[in-house]
């Protein structure tokens, strides 16, 4: 399971939306609990460095930069989110093919439908994608 705040997941919608056509993306840091759920502390809006409506590059210096800020404030990266413009909330095949961190989650905010935006998180392992319990809070 992984909680993310509701100001959070506006903040990512916002950006999201922000970024169209292109794909908008970014970390998330927070902590683990013994039983191993995922709770967001804190979400980062980092540039799409490809400017692409199809894929997602995070640069190797903002990712470096936001995991400072991460360690910094007692948090742990969790994963990353990124936004699908005009497809489903599901990892594509380049979103699994990519996915090289199993303890990950990888949030993927879905455009398609405009007024009613869908997040859902998923674990991707071996190229396999299971969706998350994600939980606003």
């Amino acid at each position: 399971m992984i909680t993310l705040k509701r100001e959070d997941y506006e903040t990512i919608l916002a950006h999201a939306r922000a970024c169209l056509p292109e794909e908008a993306c970014g970390l998330l840091g927070g902590v683990i609990d013994q039983t191993g759920n995922k709770r967001v502390e804190k979400v980062y809006l980092l540039e799409n460095t490809d400017h692409s409506s199809e894929h997602f590059t995070l640069s190797p210096q903002a990712q470096l930069a936001a995991v400072k800020d991460m360690r910094a404030n007692g948090c742990t990266p969790l994963g990353n989110w990124h936004s699908h413009p005009s497809s489903p909330s599901r990892p594509s095949q380049e979103d699994k093919r990519l996915a090289f961190d199993s303890k990950a989650s990888y949030m993927i905010l879905s455009l398609q439908d405009g007024d009613a935006p869908v997040l859902h998180s998923f674990h991707i392992e071996g190229g396999m994608a299971e969706q998350e319990e994600l939980v606003y809070v």
